[in-house]
C-alpha cells in the first residue's frame, strides 16, 4: 500500500516561478499556488488544492482527471442549494480599498447589491459580474484574490467565476463600461465599419489578457444582434446590420477571447442576445414594460441567426437569449428565454448547442429603483406567474443560469415540491460546472497582482486602441478635398472639441467671425422615453434627426463659415440637410479629440465603411420593415459607403 503523507498549510503559499510564452503569443505568469495541500506517495509529490478539506484527492480535485469524471465526482458532492446557488449570477460591488465586506460607499449600481460574500456563504452562489470597479485595476486583482480565498473556504471550494460586460471603447453609451484603466478601442460598430477580422481578433485578444491579469474569466458579450431597426437603443453594442459581415466579425472575436478550444488561457463568451434583439417595434427596448415584443414585417427570422450560426462554430461557452417576444414567431408568445420553441426546439435540438445558457438579467424579480418606481421583472407573457413559476417556466424552456437574480431558494422549492426532477438541475449545474473547469479555476483561480499593470493598458495595446478609432472613421462628404486639413495655416473656431487639442495642428480662434474655418462634433440624437424609470430614461431612444432650435444652430454655423462635421454613430442619424450644408462630413464610433484630429489633419486616414445605410428622413425610418437591413427609401448613405483621401 502506498504510504500518504498530509500537510496542511494555515497560511496561503505564494509560489511565484517567472513568466513564460505561451503558445498564443501572451506573457503569463507561473502558477500561482494558494493554500495547498501536499499528498507525498510512492510516486513522488503531488501537490493539489484539497477543496473538501478531506485530507485526500478526489476525483474534482485531480488536475489529471477528465473533465467529465471531474464534474461527476464534485456534482455527487453537491446539495441541492448548493446546485441551485450555482444557477444565479448576480452583480457585486467592489470597494476601492479591495476589502470584501459590503461598504455602502461602493460605486455604481451595485451599490445596493448586497456583497459577493454574503451570496456565497447564504446563498451558495459562485457566479458575479462587476460594473464599476476601482480606476486601477490592480486593485480589482487583489480583491478578487481574497474572494478566490474566501470562495476556497467553503465546503467545497467551489471557485467564482467573474464576468463583465464591455469594458474597452471609447464610448458615451449607457451599455458600455468605464474603460478607465484599460485600452480604449473604438465601439463594436466601429469594427463593423472596419471590416478586418485579423483586427477583430486581435482587438479580443488584449481583452482577454487584461481580463486574465485581473481575474475576470467571462465575457457578457459579444453582442452579435443586427441593427435592422435603426432606432433600437442598443445598436452601438453589435458590428451593423449585416448578417454576413457581423458572422465573420462574431467568430474572430470569440476565438479571439476564448481560443479554438476554451482552456486555462482563455475567457469564455456569453454571445447575445439569442435569437437577434434588432428587430424591436419602433426601436424600443424590451428591458421595460413599453415594448415588451420584436416584429417581423419582412418574414425574416432567419436572417437575424446567421451570426450565432457562426458563433456556435466558433464554440461560444455560453449564450444569452433577449428580453422580447418573438411576435408569432413561435405557438406561444412568451419572451424568448421563457419560450421552449426557441431555446429547446431552436437553440438545442436544431443548432445542437449544449453550452451554458444564461438568462438576460432580472426575469424573476420585480427592482425597486426608488421611492415609488417599480422596474418590472422582464417576464413578458408570463407576467401573471409567480417567481418560483416563472423560474420553473425558464428551466423547462431549456435555459440554465438567472442572470441579475439571487434567488436559488425558487429552484429549491420547486424541486423539494415535486415539480422539477432534481436531474434537471443537474444537467443545467454539468454545464456551468464543465465551463469552470475548463478555464482551470478548479486548479488554479488566482492572479499575478504584481504583474497587473505590465499587462493591462499597455503602450502597445493603447496604441493600437487609439489606431482602431482612428481607422474606423468614415469619410461621407469631403467638399472640394477639404480634407486633410492644412496644419498651422488655419483659424478654426470649434465646438465640442478641446481646443488644447486642436491648437497642436492650428491656430483656435474664439468665434466664427474669426475663423476660416469651424470643426463642431455632435452626436446622433435621441429622445428620451417618458417614463419614472431613471435607468430607462438613459436609453437611446427615439427618433434620429436634430429638431427645433438645436438643428437651426447647427445649421447657422453651416451657413455662416466652411464647417467640418464629426458626428457620433452609435445608431443610425438622420442629418440630410446637415450633410448637405457642411464642407465635409466625417463618422465616428467612439473616438477622443485627440483620435478625430489626427484624421482631420491628415495624420492618419479614414478606412471605414457605414456598418449600416444613414436613411434619408424620419418618415423612410418610420416606413421601413424592422426585421430587414438596408430597405429605407433613397438613402442618404448606403451601407458600405465611405470615402478615402486622395
Amino acid at each position: 500500500m502506498n504510504s500518504i503523507r498530509v500537510i496542511r498549510f494555515i497560511l496561503p503559499i505564494l509560489l511565484l516561478a517567472g513568466c513564460q510564452n505561451n503558445d498564443r503569443g501572451t506573457i503569463v505568469s507561473e502558477k500561482i499556488l494558494l493554500d495547498k495541500t501536499t499528498v507525498k506517495v510512492e510516486q513522488g509529490d503531488t501537490y493539489f488544492r484539497d477543496l473538501n478539506k478531506n485530507g485526500r484527492l478526489d476525483i474534482y480535485e485531480d488536475e489529471q482527471q477528465p473533465i467529465a469524471a471531474r464534474v461527476t465526482d464534485l456534482l455527487s458532492q453537491m446539495t441541492l442549494e448548493e446546485k441551485a446557488g450555482m444557477m444565479f449570477i448576480n452583480g457585486v460591488p467592489v470597494n476601492e480599498d479591495a476589502s470584501l465586506e459590503k461598504k455602502e460607499a461602493a460605486p455604481g449600481p451595485a451599490a445596493r447589491m448586497r456583497a459577493a460574500i454574503y451570496n456565497i456563504a447564504e446563498l451558495k452562489m459562485t457566479h458575479f459580474n462587476v460594473w464599476d470597479i476601482p480606476p486601477d485595476p490592480a486593485v480589482f486583482a487583489r480583491w478578487y484574490n481574497s474572494l478566490q480565498q474566501y470562495a476556497e473556504q467553503t465546503r467545497l471550494g467551489i471557485p467564482i467565476t467573474m464576468a463583465s460586460d464591455p469594458r474597452h471603447h471609447f464610448s458615451h453609451n449607457i451599455f458600455s463600461l468605464s474603460a478607465q484603466g484599460f485600452s480604449q478601442f473604438c465601439e463594436t460598430l466601429g469594427f463593423g465599419a472596419i471590416g478586418d477580422a485579423a483586427v477583430v481578433r486581435g482587438f479580443a485578444d488584449i481583452v482577454r489578457r487584461e481580463y486574465l491579469a485581473i481575474g475576470i474569466r467571462e465575457a457578457l458579450h459579444p453582442q452579435i444582434d443586427l441593427a435592422t431597426e435603426p432606432r433600437w437603443a442598443r445598436i452601438s453594442g453589435g458590428f451593423g446590420e449585416d448578417a454576413q459581415l457581423t458572422a465573420r466579425i462574431a467568430k474572430s472575436y470569440i476565438e479571439g477571447l476564448q481560443g479554438q478550444e476554451l482552456n486555462q488561457e482563455g475567457v469564455a463568451c456569453m454571445t447575445k442576445h439569442f435569437p437577434g434583439g434588432g428587430p424591436q417595434k419602433e426601436g424600443l427596448d424590451p428591458h421595460f414594460e413599453f415594448q415588451k415584443g420584436q416584429i417581423y414585417p419582412g418574414d425574416n427570422f432567419d436572417y437575424h441567426l446567421i451570426p450565432f450560426e457562426a458563433a456556435f462554430k466558433a464554440k461560444t461557452a455560453a449564450i444569452m437569449p433577449y428580453y422580447g417576444i418573438p411576435v408569432g414567431q413561435t405557438d406561444e408568445d412568451v419572451a424568448m428565454s421563457y419560450n421552449k420553441a426557441i431555446i429547446t426546439d431552436l437553440l438545442r435540438e436544431k443548432y445542437k448547442y449544449d453550452g451554458v445558457v444564461c438568462t438576460d438579467w432580472g426575469l424573476l424579480t420585480d427592482t425597486q429603483m426608488g421611492p415609488g418606481v417599480v422596474w418590472p421583472a422582464r417576464a413578458w407573457g408570463a407576467e401573471h406567474l409567480s417567481p418560483s413559476e416563472r423560474a420553473l417556466k425558464v428551466i423547462r424552456a431549456g435555459c440554465d443560469q438567472f442572470g441579475g437574480e439571487s434567488r436559488s431558494e425558487l429552484i429549491v422549492k420547486v424541486v423539494k415540491e415535486g415539480k422539477l426532477a432534481e436531474e434537471r438541475i443537474d444537467l443545467s449545474v454539468t454545464r456551468l460546472l464543465r465551463q469552470k473547469f475548463q478555464l482551470g479555476l478548479f486548479d488554479n483561480p488566482f492572479v499575478d497582482e504584481s504583474r497587473v499593470h505590465q499587462v493591462v493598458a499597455t503602450e502597445e495595446s493603447r496604441r493600437l486602441g487609439e489606431q482602431s478609432q482612428q481607422k474606423a472613421m468614415t469619410l461621407l462628404k469631403n467638399e472640394a478635398n477639404t480634407l486633410p486639413l492644412e496644419r498651422d495655416n488655419l483659424k478654426i473656431y470649434v465646438e465640442n472639441v478641446d481646443s488644447a487639442t486642436v491648437a497642436n495642428y492650428a491656430q483656435v480662434v474664439q468665434t466664427p467671425q474669426e475663423a476660416d474655418l469651424a470643426i463642431i462634433r455632435i452626436r446622433t440624437p435621441w429622445y428620451p422615453v417618458e417614463t419614472n424609470n431613471p435607468f430607462a430614461r438613459g436609453f437611446h431612444h427615439g427618433d434620429l434627426d436634430f429638431k427645433g432650435e438645436e438643428k437651426q444652430r447647427i445649421l447657422n454655423l453651416l451657413e455662416t463659415l466652411p464647417t467640418v462635421v464629426d458626428i457620433y454613430l452609435d445608431r443610425p442619424a438622420v442629418i440630410p440637410e446637415i450633410a448637405d450644408r457642411a464642407k465635409a462630413l466625417v463618422a465616428n464610433y467612439g473616438a477622443s479629440d485627440h483620435s478625430v484630429c489626427k484624421v482631420l489633419f491628415g495624420v492618419e486616414k479614414p478606412e471605414g465603411k457605414l456598418p449600416f445605410e444613414l436613411p434619408s428622413s424620419m418618415q423612410a425610418v418610420r416606413n421601413q420593415k424592422t426585421d430587414v437591413p438596408s430597405d429605407s427609401r433613397e438613402p442618404l448613405f448606403k451601407f458600405g459607403y465611405g470615402l478615402s483621401y486622395e
